[in-house]
């Protein structure tokens, strides 16, 4: 058996930050009062162009789920172990959350429309060196260099749209953000399933890679027409000693979680997992010290003193950590549990793609009416999902197929779609234009690493319990174990702010 751990109006106020450095606007959704861009005449983004930006956000969570599937093919045909595997995902998710802040603030001086360019670009490039690996160790390879890409590119979204969009239009476009990166979690597992089940013309396992290629290239042709160039008011250098122990605080804690499992906990993850205390505290101090100084630490302390943000960040942790560590329990479950194929396997995930793109797209009028609380109440929605989920695992195993689980999996779907996108705008409302990219790479990484850290934690819970208790009573524990993170994020958003 193969298993795997992959590493994927009125509107809401936040009280403001007094002393604080940051000033912007309070509102969600409203333009954003800080240090304005360089080309602040610059057009606003178009329709396409949004989708354009859009379609650079797709690619990279599509491809932290994509391989799933094609991982029992992988093996038989470059004759894997389950540790190559393991750093098949967990390389591209490792690299994929380290560069993620770095690539924000290269963008935020470089210029963010060159990077997302470039980061598009690479990312065709080593998607089709994944697609035509000889042998496991270059696909390993050229899976870190495409996470490398993905950072690149992806920080460049959201700040584009906080600097291109405003009012009404950075409500819907942040909705859409929203909507997309969950569609992308999601839909990553389905065509991947998909791929796998058409061997076209004979690619098998390689198609999930190849079929980036022409995506990329209809990307890069529509942004070069249509995404405008943003940048940073006061572009900052690199912060050398910030971004040397990010990564070194990122990869002791993801690395060994990602990897211990399929290698035995040999000693090495146990000391890497010493050193992640040791190098947070010291990458905090020393960007703390950088703001005293009047430098620009690679993540500002002063943007953790945005309540919007720090309240976001705080709620948004649990939420993608159950997210993730759910999608690949679900995952292994209907592939492995009840025998369904790769297809039906992509089948019985779709309620859940459709009922969280309606709840994304209904989140800007809910918010407006009932204002924050809607993520208290999607927490409600997704906790009555996921146990009607499980009180359908646990009665009716093994003879399940796509419709029998569709309610649950769709009730749980639409209680997300109303969380997320609801708590990127959150986030995002009170950073100033000048941080954008700083501010949507503190956010994204947050998010994907809580994401990769789902899955590793809940991944290796119930990979431990199959051999001794079975499959049923594995799933069942680890559902157990995200109604409990459901019940912390609902408790953690009463704390948003009450606004309408």
């Amino acid at each position: 058996m193969v298993t795997q751990i992959p590493v994927r109006s009125n509107p809401v106020r936040s009280n403001p930050v007094h002393s604080d450095p940051v000033r912007s606007a309070p509102l969600l959704g409203t333009a954003v009062r800080g240090t304005p861009d360089r080309n602040a005449s610059a057009p606003h983004l178009s329709g396409l162009g949004l989708f354009t930006v859009l379609l650079g956000a797709a690619l990279p969570l599509i491809d932290f789920f994509i391989v799933n599937v094609a991982l029992p093919s992988i093996e038989h045909d470059l004759a894997a172990g389950p540790a190559l595997l393991e750093l098949v995902v967990g390389g591209y998710g490792v690299a994929y959350a380290v560069l993620l802040v770095l690539g924000g603030r290269v963008g935020d001086s470089l210029g963010r429309r060159r990077l997302f360019l470039l980061g598009m670009a690479a990312f065709g490039v080593t998607s089709l060196a994944c697609g035509l690996a000889p042998n496991a160790w270059t696909l390993v390879a050229a899976r870190v260099a495409q996470g490398a890409a993905a950072a690149l590119m992806l920080p460049q979204v959201l700040a584009t749209i906080q600097a291109t969009t405003e009012g009404p239009r950075r409500a819907r476009a942040m909705s859409l953000y929203g909507a997309t990166g969950g569609l992308s979690m999601v839909a990553g597992q389905i065509l991947g399933g998909v791929l796998v089940a058409a061997d076209l013309a004979g690619t098998g396992w390689r198609a999930v890679f190849l079929v980036n290629v022409p995506v990329v290239l209809l990307g890069l042709i529509l942004a070069v027409r249509t995404v405008p160039d943003t940048r940073a008011g006061r572009p900052a250098a690199v912060d050398v000693p910030g971004t040397l122990l990010l990564a070194l605080s990122l990869i002791s804690l993801l690395l060994p979680l990602t990897e211990g499992r399929a290698a035995g906990w040999p000693l090495w993850t146990w000391i890497s997992l010493g050193v992640f205390p040791v190098a947070a505290v010291a990458f905090y101090y020393t960007e703390r010290r950088a703001d005293r100084k009047g430098l620009t630490p690679l993540v500002p302390p002063s943007l953790l003193r945005l309540e919007s943000l720090r309240r976001g960040l705080v709620l948004v942790v649990p939420f993608s950590v159950g997210f993730g560590g759910f999608m690949f329990v679900l995952a292994v479950t209907l592939q492995q549990g009840l025998d369904m194929g790769p297809v039906a396997a992509g089948l019985a995930l779709a309620p859940m793609a459709v009922a969280f793109f309606g709840a994304s797209l209904a989140g800007p009028r809910l918010v407006t009416r009932f204002g924050s609380r809607i993520v208290t109440a999607g927490g409600v929605i997704q906790a009555v999902g996921l146990a009607l989920l499980l009180a359908t695992l646990r009665h009716g195993w093994p003879d399940l197929g796509p419709a029998a689980l569709a309610p649950g999996i769709a009730l749980a779907g639409l209680g997300q779609g109303f969380q997320l996108p609801v708590l990127v705008r959150l986030m995002l409302s009170d950073v100033p234009n000048d941080r954008a990219g700083a501010g949507s790479g503190v956010m994204i990484t947050a998010q994907q690493s809580a994401v990769a850290l789902g899955v590793a934690t809940l991944g290796s819970l119930f990979l431990a319990l199959v051999p001794t208790s079975g499959m049923r009573v594995a799933v069942s524990v680890a559902l157990l174990v995200q109604l409990g993170l459901i019940t912390l994020t609902v408790l953690l958003s009463l704390r948003l702010p009450r606004m309408r």
